[in-house]
């Protein structure tokens, strides 16, 4: 066969970037932007709907890039390929299996382009103060409470704390290449989705400040001239943006054995200082052992700590004995994998008289999510990646047969509309369960960098 990347040999090298509306701009806003013999023609999107279709803005892809940049459904791969005489296919997304990286792989080699997964030391920036970043080999480990919790400590130390959150940037990216959000109002003035919400809202409720965009150069730029230190919020398993100086990496007993089955989760895990065995109240030793051998034969250097993540009801006697529908984090249900989540949890333990199942009245685009999905128990993963996703939701909801709706995600939902059911939120927060646990360790490493 003719080998479809060599056609463009003796011009700009031809790149395409698989993505998914995150990871992919940070690579190519440092590798790529600026590099005047290379030329991406295109992202794809996969994991997020609705990004196919449009495009990388000229205002972010900078002079070399005077039309934007299309994105293209992932699907697109073999006719790009062909069609563009791409030389080169750079893996830039998360939370995928290690054979799912190589299928792609394999189609972009037998296009004849070379296959590459950049490293971080490619893509993270060094930040001029100190960086804690919390990561974790799959979604839904609790890297935000554990953030949140972090944030809490170095707070009541006196410390201005900047906390960046990986990227989430499903609406207007050139309006959203650097956003900053201390406030209710902040969200709602940025038209910020559920999935959004889901991450910023709990900061903010704690008094805490979270920066956020497209463009980390000039995120970290604006978080660095308010912060005394800075505290990475990971997304999905993958790497920190920013070059951490203590990198803490979740790892989850409630799913052994994915600690060294996902992509970058794996790589997280092995540069770790320290591993932290979440959910460790809620999962059986014999797992919580095998999840820490895998840690110490994946990265022998690192500490590993056991901590607990408690969750509490805001109002449990409206729970019990009442026919409950549950809505939960979507992603850590999605492609996080996970059956139920924590609000599942809390409305059974509370004596929950049913958990009503959202399948029987789901609307139309919530019912494909099921059918994507088939892992999913009787709970409702909270989908709001746009306004059509949050009124199919709040359809959902409306029409099931439940007295009560637990709500499991971080954002609150009481504002859906239409919605006339009562809402318990169940919440969920980190603790140490060990001496010294992980604050020991904070307190350690800021008194090593003169914060203590």
């Amino acid at each position: 066969m003719a080998m479809t990347g060599q056609a463009a040999k003796g011009g700009r090298r031809r790149v395409v970037i698989l993505g998914a509306a995150g990871r992919d701009f940070h690579v190519f806003n440092t590798m790529f932007r600026d590099d005047a013999t290379r030329e991406v023609v295109a992202f794809t999107a996969a994991q997020i709907p609705n990004i196919a279709g449009r495009a990388y803005p000229a205002a972010l892809a900078g002079p070399l890039y005077p039309a934007g940049i299309p994105i293209e459904p992932e699907e697109a791969l073999p006719r790009l390929l062909h069609g563009r005489a791409v030389q080169e296919v750079v893996f830039a997304y998360s939370d995928v299996t290690h054979e799912h990286v190589m299928h792609l792989g394999s189609v972009a080699l037998a296009g004849g382009a070379d296959f590459v997964l950049p490293g971080p030391d490619a893509t993270m920036l060094r930040a001029a103060r100190p960086v804690i970043a919390v990561c974790a080999v799959r979604t839904g480990c609790g890297k935000s409470q554990v953030t949140r919790w972090i944030a809490a400590r170095l707070r009541a130390r006196g410390l201005r704390v900047g906390v960046l959150r990986h990227p989430m940037p499903y609406g207007d990216l050139a309006r959203q290449a650097v956003q900053r959000f201390a406030s209710a109002a902040d969200l709602d003035a940025a038209a910020c989705t559920l999935e959004e919400r889901e991450e910023y809202e709990p900061h903010i409720a704690a008094g805490g400040v979270v920066h956020a965009g497209v463009d980390y150069a000039r995120i970290l730029a604006a978080a660095e001239a308010e912060a005394d230190i800075l505290l990475w919020d990971g997304g999905n398993n993958d790497f920190p943006f920013l070059r951490p100086d203590l990198l803490v990496t979740l790892v989850d007993p409630l799913r052994p054995g994915h600690e060294s089955a996902y992509h970058p989760g794996e790589a997280v895990l092995r540069m770790a200082d320290i591993v932290l065995v979440a959910k460790a109240n809620a999962a059986q030793e014999s797992d919580i052992a095998r999840v820490e051998g895998a840690a110490r034969r994946l990265n022998p250097a690192a500490a590993i700590l056991r901590g607990a993540s408690r969750v509490t009801l805001d109002d449990p006697g409206a729970v019990r004995g009442r026919r409950v529908l549950v809505v939960e984090d979507g992603p850590t249900l999605t492609h996080g994998g996970m059956a139920t989540g924590a609000g599942h949890a809390a409305a059974v333990a509370a004596g929950a008289s049913e958990i009503v199942d959202p399948r029987r009245s789901a609307h139309p685009a919530i019912a494909a999510v099921f059918a994507a999905f088939p892992h999913l128990g009787p709970v409702l993963p909270a989908m709001g990646y746009d306004a059509a996703q949050v009124s199919a939701l709040a359809a959902t909801i409306a029409g099931a047969d439940a007295e009560v709706v637990v709500s499991g995600t971080p954002a609150g939902i009481a504002h859906l509309p239409g919605l006339a059911k009562p809402v318990v939120r169940a919440r969920y927060a980190y603790e140490d369960v060990e001496d010294p646990g992980l604050g020991a360790a904070v307190d350690r490493f800021l008194a090593r960098r003169g914060l203590g």
